[in-house]
């Protein structure tokens, strides 16, 4: 009873909290969308009550005590957060005062972002329960390590000078500037720092939005994996439109267009994404919390209903109905809405991350195709300008990466392109550059007519002066058609990786659910690699080789 009764006064204070959020908090950051008789909200209230009692799960932050506290005004939560960010800041004094840099600088500041985010909440939301002393200390800490990640050249902890490589501060396409970003915005808004405000708004914030505008129909240069990390961007948005009213997410399509792109994106049996760049989470690109929060996010944001639709029926459908680990079920506070609608477009193009889906329809069974041609600029991203990915029911055809240990296989001979070997070595394909893919036609169950000109990405390389593949998707047969020019002592391979043990006789392989059927040239000699005795990185998978004379191939892959 005594339970009860202190929790029916803390929902009273808590609601009187919540009914003045601009008052009382710098960090303006709405959460009266949170419904607090879900089974979200008590999934979440029970991880974070299981740290209080002193036994934290796997991830837990100093900012999941501090949204308790401000969605409940129990002191104990509060508490833990400043318990927490006091623990960081003094590990890092720790640091400095024995000469190092504090753990915050590790890895480039890859993780200033959520380092800070906790910092900022607990020194604003729960800072009625930190000493001033506490709040000086952490005052000067973060100040430090905002001036730091931008101004890397002139870094310095303590007395002694320790310059940052400044990677990634300029670049609003990679994943480390969505943390620094992060850092920076909530602290600027928690410590009400003017100049850091006006930076973001009048330097960092349209850099951002400059980049994405050139993105036409969302996504990430970085893949799919570190592409993930738009999620961290998405949230971004929602607070600076809370804390300031000015609304990035729909200043340009990007947000709304990366909805479509994450549900074309995704294989038709939901539960499974196109594993495009570095996969170094999980090398199988399975749908996880990451995806769900970027579409909630990204749900929550945009301004047209169409595609919020397509959200929460993605958000319905997929494999993760909820999240899986407790450190991110903070983030299934947010709503998927209702049922939503299925969507109707069965071929997606993402010209500005270069990327074409295609899938026969809507249902589980559905044949779906992923195809790469475009920008090339990444550190993440692979040498897959050129390759396909075709899926049936499971993988018929995919990158080699996914059954690798490290996620991390970059190189041509493991995507689905032509190899270009040049006295036994491959012919890289070179970053920055820009493929271009031109949609020649497309019709009803995904039919997809195109044509790549992949020369480009090979940058001026005189091992191969041109290359072209043309696709052509119908019927659940997908026809590729490669027409090359190569130098001397430079050979052209069709090469396809495939999950099984492929059978060869003539000019036909059969690997799985595959078939594949050599059309040209009628002499070519096909040939199977076993990727597990080619390198210990991989754990199965094989690829089937095609050679042959002249400067054409033409494959016709079937699902059997």
């Amino acid at each position: 009873m005594a339970d009860f009764r202190f929790r029916a006064v803390a929902m009273i204070v808590a609601l009187f909290l919540a009914a003045m959020p601009v008052a009382r908090a710098k960090v303006k950051l709405d959460l009266s969308y949170v419904d607090r008789h879900s089974a979200e909200y008590r999934r979440f209230r029970d991880f974070v009550d299981r740290a209080v009692a002193g036994d934290p799960g796997y991830g837990f932050s100093a900012t999941d005590a501090a949204y308790m506290y401000r969605l409940t005004g129990e002191r104990p939560y509060g508490a833990l957060a400043v318990k927490m960010v006091d623990a960081q800041v003094r590990d890092a004094e720790a640091a400095i005062a024995a000469g190092h840099a504090p753990p915050v600088a590790e890895d480039s500041y890859l993780e200033v972002g959520p380092m800070l985010r906790d910092l900022a909440l607990a020194y604003d939301w729960c800072g009625d329960l930190a000493t001033p002393a506490m709040k000086a200390r952490w005052k000067a800490y973060a100040d430090q390590a905002v001036a730091n990640v931008w101004h890397p050249y002139a870094a310095h902890w303590g007395s002694r000078w320790m310059p940052g490589n400044g990677w990634a501060i300029d670049d609003p396409g990679n994943n480390y500037f969505y943390s620094f970003l992060q850092a920076t915005m909530y602290w600027a808004l928690a410590s009400d720092n003017a100049a850091l405000k006006a930076y973001l708004q009048d330097d960092r914030l349209p850099l951002l939005t400059g980049y994405l505008a050139r993105l036409p129909k969302g996504g990430s240069r970085e893949g799919t994996s570190y592409g993930a990390s738009l999620r961290t961007l998405f949230g971004l948005y929602r607070l600076w439109r809370d804390a300031t009213g000015v609304d990035l997410a729909n200043a340009n399509s990007h947000l709304t267009d990366t909805i479509h792109y994450w549900v074309h994106a995704t294989v038709p049996t939901l539960d499974r994404f196109a594993p495009i760049g570095d996969q170094p989470r999980v090398s199988v690109p399975e749908l996880y919390d990451y995806e769900r929060q970027l579409m909630l996010e990204a749900r929550s944001l945009t301004r047209d209903p169409a595609a919020a639709s397509v959200a929460s029926w993605w958000l319905h459908h997929i494999s993760i109905s909820r999240m899986t680990n407790g450190f991110n079920d903070r983030h299934d506070l947010l709503p998927a809405g209702d049922a939503g609608t299925a969507p109707r477009e069965l071929v997606y193009h993402a010209t500005g991350v270069g990327q074409l889906f295609a899938r026969t329809d809507w249902g589980t069974d559905a044949m779906w195709l992923d195809f790469t041609a475009g920008p090339y600029e990444q550190s993440h991203a692979h040498q897959a300008q050129g390759a396909f990915t075709l899926f049936a029911g499971d993988w018929l055809a995919v990158t080699e990466n996914i059954w690798s240990h490290s996620g991390i296989q970059q190189g041509t001979e493991t995507n689905n392109v032509l190899r270009f070997e040049r006295k036994g070595e491959p012919v890289p394909q070179v970053a920055p550059s820009t493929s271009t893919l031109t949609l020649v036609g497309t019709g009803a169950r995904g039919e997809v007519h195109a044509v790549a000109d992949l020369t480009p990405a090979y940058g001026g390389n005189p091992a191969v002066r041109t290359w072209r593949r043309r696709i052509d998707f119908l019927d659940r047969v997908l026809t590729v058609d490669d027409s090359f020019v190569v130098g001397p002592d430079t050979q052209a391979v069709f090469q396809v990786n495939v999950p099984a043990r492929p059978t060869i006789e003539g000019n036909t392989a059969i690997a799985g659910k595959l078939r594949m059927t050599v059309l040209a040239p009628a002499n070519a000699s096909l040939t199977a690699v076993d990727w597990t005795k080619a390198d210990r990185d991989y754990t199965s998978g094989w690829r089937i080789d095609v050679r042959g004379p002249g400067g054409r191939f033409v494959v016709r892959l079937e699902h059997r």
